[in-house]
């Protein structure tokens, strides 16, 4: 079976977005991630799945604790900005959640302690305790067969 073809398949399944961010020398960095699901209730746990071709693929591997952010609508340019398909044409506004940073206006914000790491492939799954969170009201940012979208409002 072609890579394409995989892709595009995976592609017709509909997925939020949300930045994964962790402090890096005193700097904030994050990246676009939509592999991410919750695991358990008992305990509260979650999952991000990172290619090793990421640019914060090493750095990550190194933290014990990161931020989880799930974007609204209005922070699509944050996903477009993260994943290095625009420019950063503003300040990204993070704030402290539990000792990692988390954006902002995002409908929820997870701050995570690594539990376990599985390689995957050419991924690296990572299975976190959820430690502090805070949620919003809002809509989310979709990505849906490669492209942004957003809730039909009735």
């Amino acid at each position: 079976m072609e890579e394409r073809l995989f892709r595009d398949a995976m592609g017709k399944f509909a997925t939020g977005i949300t930045i994964v961010s962790i402090h890096d020398h005193g700097n904030n960095i994050g990246m676009t991630v939509n592999a991410f699901m919750s695991i358990s209730l008992n305990p509260k746990l979650i999952a991000i799945s990172i290619d090793e071709r990421a640019s914060m693929y090493h750095k990550l591997k190194q933290t014990e604790k990161f931020g989880v952010s799930i974007l609204s609508e209005e922070q699509k340019d944050y996903s477009m900005i993260f994943a290095r398909q625009k420019e950063k044409d503003r300040d990204i506004p993070f704030f402290n959640q539990d000792g990692v940073p988390v954006l902002e206006n995002a409908l929820a914000t997870l701050s995570c302690k690594v539990k376990e790491k599985v390689k995957a492939g050419d991924h690296l799954i990572y299975i976190a305790e959820v430690t502090d969170l805070a949620v919003r009201e809002g809509s989310p940012v979709l990505y849906f067969d490669g492209n942004y979208r957003k809730i039909e409002k009735k």
